[in-house]
């Protein structure tokens, strides 16, 4: 790090500093002109920005009688502001020609600009066939992206352009760093990669390379509470369901040792509520769903499929907010202590449970909801649940 240039974070935030000191940016400072300009400038030093750009982003559609006296306003208060900071005397704006620089005496040291060279030096290793170099700048490149890039301006073009360039850029190191280590078998570094770029860029099945890792280290206790975890975070902050194809390599990486078939029971044995329907997962819900339906060639028994949906006094499904989380906790209960043992239940969405009522008729179906009802409802309460039911159909029938 250069104690003489400025220091710019642009990626999972916005910050300059000089000398320790913070300019723009961070928590300190809210948005304002004088950010975005800065923004604009020192991402484009080497092109500079033309007027017509700077126009649009210091002042949007608003009307203005003069807008090139506002642009120099703004210009001449920047170069105020940042004397005042205490960065050395100097033009630090500068015009040639219709485009905008930031002053070439005082250097900057910019966290994009950074990742791009690290994965620009990467390129050059993989290309003069250096795979030792190649993965190093990789891995150095992954960690140097520490989110999007300018998360709070992702409303902006150029901002959103830029940060969905990064992304990219970041993905594909990822993948082929994740694929070297995969090579070479260094299970440790492949699992913290993992652990980073879910972090640096969740829901993106980052997850796929940290379980990858945990079962080719035999920590399979590990990778299953990942994968229950994973499929919780997803519900819990997004309300869907991760990827098909996350669930896939997730799912297909549980593999196990050998063992005689008394302890494979023994670790099947469910260890679960005496009463009350059965609460699991969305995948291990879909996994029965298709079991019943295959069953249902054979047997002819009758099932149901029932979505419970907690809505407003209006009869309008909620959508958010701290209430709704606890009203879906409390029809949770009420559902798996008004359902049968044989019955299945899982979280399908905010304020939604689905549950697979088995061997059951369209009037108990009613029967159930009323249950359902009685346990929910307290007191004035001017929420309620809105229910759906539909027959489950064989694939022979389909």
């Amino acid at each position: 790090m250069d104690e003489n240039a400025l220091q710019v974070q642009m990626l999972g935030g916005f910050s300059v500093i000089w000398k320790g000191v913070a300019i723009a940016g961070g928590a300190k400072v809210r948005e304002s002109q004088f950010v975005y300009l800065l923004q604009l400038l020192l991402h484009h030093r080497k092109e500079g920005v033309n007027r017509s750009r700077l126009e649009e982003t210091l002042f949007g559609d608003r009307e203005i009688d003069d807008i090139s006296h506002a642009l120099r306003s703004v210009i001449y208060n920047a170069r105020k502001r940042l004397q005042k900071a205490g960065l050395p005397k100097a033009e630090y704006i500068r015009q040639e020609n219709g485009i905008y620089y930031w002053t070439g005496e005082i250097p900057v040291e910019e966290d994009a600009q950074q990742f791009e060279e690290l994965c620009y030096r990467a390129r050059q290793a993989n290309m003069d066939g250096n795979s030792k170099e190649y993965l190093e700048y990789l891995l150095e490149a992954c960690y140097c992206y520490s989110g999007e890039f300018l998360p709070q301006q992702i409303g902006m073009v150029w901002a959103a352009q830029e940060s969905r360039r990064y992304q990219v850029m970041f993905f594909s190191c990822v993948e082929e760093a994740a694929a070297l280590l995969q090579i070479q078998e260094d299970w440790h570094r492949m699992r913290e990669l993992g652990l980073y770029a879910s972090k640096v860029s969740p829901f993106a099945d980052w997850e796929v390379i940290t379980m990858e890792a945990l079962v080719a280290m035999g920590q399979l206790g590990e990778a299953r509470k990942l994968y229950d975890d994973t499929v919780e975070l997803y519900m819990r902050e997004q309300g869907v369901h991760p990827s098909e194809r996350l669930l896939e390599k997730l799912g297909a990486q549980l593999h196990h040792r050998y063992a005689v078939l008394d302890s494979i029971q023994s670790e099947l044995t469910a260890k679960d509520r005496e009463e009350g329907g059965y609460l699991c997962s969305f995948p291990v819900f879909q996994g029965i769903y298709h079991m019943v339906a295959r069953i249902m060639e054979r047997g002819g028994q009758s099932v149901y499929l029932m979505l419970c949906t907690v809505v407003d006094s209006k009869g309008n499904p909620m959508s958010e907010g701290t209430m709704l989380e606890e009203l879906s906790q409390r029809l949770e209960e009420a559902i798996c202590q008004s359902v049968r043992h044989g019955d299945a239940v899982t979280r399908y969405g905010r304020g939604q449970y689905l549950v697979l009522l088995v061997n059951t008729t369209r009037e108990n179906c009613g029967v159930v909801q009323k249950r359902i009802d009685y346990r929910f409802l307290v007191g004035r309460q001017r929420t309620g649940i809105q229910y759906y039911v539909n027959s489950v159909v064989c694939p022979a029938d389909t």
